[in-house]
């Protein structure tokens, strides 16, 4: 089988999160990645924690299955490999500050004149655009700025940063999109493109109800724990051993809850009849709720609500999602193959699963920094045809 983006070059300029995921799902599709690092310390990432042997697991999981040349672009001689590689190139990656490719002379005007059909992918904090293009930031800060850290948490606490870095691994999804339009694009023009990532944009774009709530009202909405804002019953419940949650997402199915609860009346209740009522009369209706499902554990009340058709599960801590049957089955949980002499790790696999999309077994290491100097250089000079290593 062919992967889609077999044949396709990626440079991978890109450092920490945003960048260095996005470049791994085009991986994932198959384009060979090269990865262009700092000489000496390389990515931010390579002395991130946890650490196994001395290599950073976070690191390998953000970068298997690529490539590493370590590059000074201030060097004359490793200028010209990279302008070798930038002609060979159909995508890079980059997520610096805005203005610093065009300070090296590799901003998207000089790139586009010397090589117009190269895809340029740019991520960063606010975008090349606005008042605060040129300003830092991480995923906290967009998580703040774009609303996200005020709807999250408990009702009536302090704003909360969602766990996952959402704020970076949503723009890297979304650079993954324009990265692949840009390509379908140029097919027919011949013409590359620049695609400019903003991580506060991509808060902005996944915030459905907050910002249909808001524009709506008003009157922005504030953290509500679990539960869904407009949507009742749709939260965490507490079972004699736990929590899981509860997503009644119609009247129909709330009526199937009340059935499955041995409470089938509640279904008629004025205060619940409804989701606005449900909405209006909430806390009331989960102490009815968990007045029956305190007694039993959740292996019973998933196992009655999935027997009636109302969606469930319990909730689980990472170690317990790595090990949930249907992960697995799915083939979401891969090992990194070790290459000799360094440690093994673990990674996620493809969430994108895709007829003619090979599923591998495992994924191919992390790169070594600089670890393919030679393997570049031969690629480049016609040496070396092969693509990575499968596992």
């Amino acid at each position: 089988m062919t992967a889609p983006l077999d044949g396709i070059v990626v440079l991978d300029m890109t450092h920490v999160l945003a960048g260095p995921f996005a470049a791994t799902q085009l991986a994932d599709f198959g384009a060979l990645v090269i990865k262009v690092e700092r000489p000496g310390s390389g990515d931010d990432t390579r002395a991130f924690p946890p650490f196994k042997d001395g290599e950073s697991a976070y690191f390998a999981a953000l970068n298997h299955g690529k490539r590493s040349i370590a590059l000074d672009l201030k060097a004359e001689g490793d200028r010209a490999v990279f302008e070798r590689l930038l002609a060979r190139a159909d995508i890079v990656l980059e997520n610096f500050r805005p203005g610093a490719m065009e300070g090296l002379g590799y901003g998207w005007a000089d790139l586009h004149e010397r090589f117009p059909s190269l895809i340029y992918g740019a991520v960063s904090g606010f975008g090349h655009t606005g008042p605060e293009a040129g300003k830092p930031a991480y995923d906290m800060v967009v998580q703040a700025r774009g609303g996200v850290m005020s709807i999250t948490g408990e009702e009536g606490g302090p704003p909360v940063r969602v766990g996952a870095s959402i704020g970076d691994i949503v723009a890297g999804m979304y650079l993954v999109q324009g990265v692949i339009a840009a390509l379908y694009a140029r097919d027919r023009s011949g013409q590359g493109a620049k695609i400019d990532i903003s991580m506060l944009d991509a808060q902005i774009a996944i915030q459905e109800h907050a910002l249909a709530i808001t524009t709506a009202t008003g009157t922005p909405p504030g953290p509500t724990g679990a539960r869904h804002p407009t949507i009742t019953p749709f939260s965490t419940f507490r079972a004699a051993d736990g929590f899981f949650v509860i997503a009644a997402g119609n009247d129909a199915i709330f009526a199937r809850l009340c059935d499955a609860l041995g409470q089938p009346d509640l279904a008629g209740d004025p205060r619940f009849a409804t989701n606005a009522a449900r909405c209006e009369n909430v806390h009331i209706l989960k102490r009815l709720i968990e007045t029956e499902t305190l007694s039993l554990p959740r292996a019973h009340w998933i196992a009655t609500l999935e027997a009636h058709g109302v969606p469930t599960g319990r909730v689980q801590d990472m170690a317990e999602a790595l090990a949930d049957p249907q992960v697995l089955a799915r083939n979401m949980v891969l090992p990194i193959a070790a290459a000799p002499g360094r440690p093994a790790f673990v990674a996620a696999g493809n969430p994108v699963k895709m007829t003619g999309l090979a599923e591998p077994a495992a994924r191919a290491p992390a790169p070594t920094l600089d670890g393919d100097r030679a393997w570049v250089l031969d690629w480049l000079a016609g040496r070396e045809t092969r693509t990575p290593d499968a596992p």
